[in-house]
């Protein structure tokens, strides 16, 4: 009875591994129930339980109607949507601007400490011997020490600390449209490696299938050929276009390998089961004119390049203010024991107001002021300059698009006309009027037809991705890839204000504490999880 019981929960054990490989949809899961199925033969035989027996009866029949009928569990497709989203949450490109974006927040913090007091506390300890001649009553060995706390606030500093502020945020909005930049080129390159794989995959089947075709015309004319119906030359014509045919196949498949391993590097997982994909239409402006107002205003190049410019104009204030005088306010306390052998405690305290009024300073500032003006001038030219390779982008890109929507129209009638035309060779080939050659010849027109009409899919595709990119569109947002999109204003507003603290927050919430821990052979937990190495000190 508990041999029945053991042979019981290893088949129920079985059946449920069986059961999560045909749900995973991968196709592998044939091989693992054949696997599978053997174990449950040897447990039959071994047991001699009727259950085991009829549990592989039943696992043998579906393996053979699963073989018989072709029939493979259907694999949920991965949509364009769904890589998009992938590449946008886990490519390390996008990460690492992410990342530099928020060292540049930090920048805003590093500003605003010239708003700030700063604080300082000193100690000493010593000793000291004094010999006089003639002798006097200080000489002796004696044992000062003391300690003391020294402050210092800004008042007024040619308005640097005001500009330097500015200066920063500029920055960290420019940094912004960078990262924006960066966000475009990182779904237009998911985009592509979508679209390789879905054309290189189409490629790799019509290639298949145009072998089969050529084998079978190889076939039946060295068949007619024994029985003189055709020439030597009609024989070596159909063998010639069959070896190019596999050629060809041979080049689809590395090619279709290739876009799988860029798939991967971009997306982050292999390709699996994907589906072709509809356009953008409701994203896509209706006109050439919308395309060029909303690219001025939308094109991360462009208000980068504003930022910019803006970022310059304050440098310039900011160098300008060293020339200007500068208030401050300084206040100390000291505390000093056993200065002397007549004094044995000593306190003193000072509030001192200083102000630094610069005559010449050898004319370094006037030059940085003027350097910073040419900086600035340079850009405002580079506006210009975004604007106008913005347009000619955006320009480029629609009328792309709008060749490539003529393309893919045509190539329908072009497939379908060079399907009747075969039709119709074939027809007059039986009859004598037409050869094997212009049966081949037809036959490769359909061929060449079907390839262009795939890889202007392909090309229709990516041209509406990169139209949106040109206006600024084509991010997580305006596709609502997923709820967790990343926000760069929340790192912003928790640095902005920060007074205190070294740790930092990565985007997966980890929160690294970096102190002289990290140089003295402390293990941080997350570098040791991921098998990194530790920073060197």
């Amino acid at each position: 009875m508990t041999g029945d019981v053991l042979v019981w929960n290893a088949s129920l054990h079985i059946l449920y591994r069986l059961r999560c490989q045909w749900a995973s949809g991968v196709p592998n899961a044939m091989r693992e129930h054949l696997r599978m199925t053997a174990q449950l033969s040897l447990l039959a035989r071994a047991s001699g339980v009727r259950f085991a027996r009829r549990l592989l009866r039943a696992s043998v029949s579906a393996v053979a109607l699963f073989a018989a009928a072709g029939i493979v569990l259907p694999v949920q497709a991965e949509t364009l949507h769904e890589a998009m989203t992938l590449a946008y949450q886990s490519n390390p490109k996008l990460d690492a601007e992410r990342a530099r974006l928020r060292a540049t927040d930090e920048g805003v913090t590093q500003a605003k400490a010239g708003f700030r007091p700063t604080a300082s506390a000193n100690a000493n300890t010593g000793a000291q011997r004094q010999l006089s001649s003639p002798r006097q009553q200080t000489d002796g060995v004696t044992h000062p020490s003391g300690y003391g706390v020294t402050a210092q606030q800004s008042v007024f500093s040619g308005f640097r600390t005001v500009n330097t502020v500015r200066e920063a945020e500029a920055n960290v909005r420019a940094g912004r449209e960078n990262l924006r930049l960066v966000e475009q080129q990182t779904l237009l390159d998911a985009v592509t490696a979508y679209a390789d794989v879905i054309r290189d995959t189409a490629l790799v089947r019509l290639r298949e299938k145009n072998v089969s075709v050529l084998s079978t015309e190889l076939q039946s004319a060295e068949a007619r050929r024994s029985v003189r119906e055709v020439t030597r030359t009609d024989v070596a014509q159909a063998q010639a276009r069959r070896a190019k045919s596999i050629s060809a196949l041979d080049l689809g498949r590395s090619n279709l390998k290739t876009s799988r391993a860029v798939y991967e590097r971009v997306i982050g997982r292999p390709p699996q089961n994907l589906s072709e994909p509809a356009l953008p239409a409701k994203l896509i402006p209706s006109s050439i004119e919308d395309v060029l107002k909303i690219a001025e205003k939308e094109n991360p190049n462009v208000v980068a390049a504003l930022y910019r410019e803006q970022a310059a104009r304050h440098e310039v204030d900011r160098i300008w203010g060293e020339l200007l005088p500068e208030v401050r306010l300084e206040a100390s306390y000291n505390q000093a024991f056993k200065a002397s052998t007549f004094v044995d405690q000593s306190s003193t305290a000072t509030v001192t107001g200083r102000v630094n009024v610069p005559l010449y300073e050898g004319g370094e500032v006037k030059a940085r002021v003027r350097a910073a003006k040419h900086t600035h001038v340079s850009r405002l030219q580079e506006i210009e300059q975004a604007r106008t390779e913005t347009q000619a982008t955006a320009v480029g890109a629609w009328s792309r698009l709008e060749a490539t929507r003529t393309q893919v129209t045509q190539d329908k009638v072009q497939v379908g006309a060079a399907k009747i035309a075969l039709e119709g060779v074939r027809e007059e080939e039986r009859v004598g009027q037409r050869t094997l050659l212009d049966v081949l010849n037809a036959e490769q027109e359909l061929l060449d037809a079907e390839v262009a009409a795939v890889a202007n899919r392909r090309e229709l595709l990516i041209a509406a991705h990169a139209l949106l990119a040109a206006i600024g569109q084509l991010n997580a947002g305006t596709l609502q890839l997923g709820d967790s999109q990343y926000d760069p204003t929340v790192h912003y507003e928790e640095v902005e204000r920060k007074w205190f603290g070294v740790s930092i927050t990565h985007a997966d919430g980890r929160i690294e504490v970096l102190d002289k821990l990290d140089n003295w052979g402390a293990v941080d937990p997350y570098v040791a999880s991921k098998g990194l190495r530790a920073s060197a000190p």
